[in-house]
């Protein structure tokens, strides 16, 4: 995934999983910054057979309970699937299956076809959003 990328507007998550963070996150997110992230809830707290949700507002980064430095998570934004088992950075939550979804509008990616990082925003054409593979604790 990207370092930078952009948060829907909280309406737009409360018509996609009827619910919305309940504090406030920034829209324009890099690593460290809050943004929202969702989870599967219960079972139980759905009625009818639509699945429930949870929003809650995380910073872009994994932070294991062992790091000194809040900077740490400029590092940890990214994990390989081939390593994330075994990584110290991410096994933990990896082993607890403490997996998530990033909503996301637009992701920003540097372009080398100048030789020269161009950042390009990358966006679906119907405007609609994009879901993140995210780990969270």
């Amino acid at each position: 995934m990207c370092s930078h990328y952009e948060a829907p507007k909280a309406h737009r998550l409360i018509e996609a999983f009827g619910a919305e963070p309940g504090e406030g996150y920034q829209e324009d997110l890099w690593p460290t910054y809050g943004g929202p992230f969702v989870r599967l809830g219960s079972s139980a707290d759905s009625d009818e057979d639509k699945p429930a949700y949870t929003l809650n507002v995380g910073r872009l980064g994994l932070f294991p309970f062992w790091a000194k430095d809040e900077k740490f998570g400029r590092r940890t934004y990214n994990a390989r699937s081939e390593t994330a088992s075994s990584k110290a950075s991410f096994r933990s939550a990896w082993a607890k299956g403490q997996y998530c979804i990033i909503p996301a509008t637009a992701i920003s990616e540097p372009d080398w076809r100048s030789g020269k990082a161009v950042a390009t925003r990358i966006e679906r054409t119907d405007k609609g959003m994009m879901a993140i593979a995210g780990q969270c604790r």
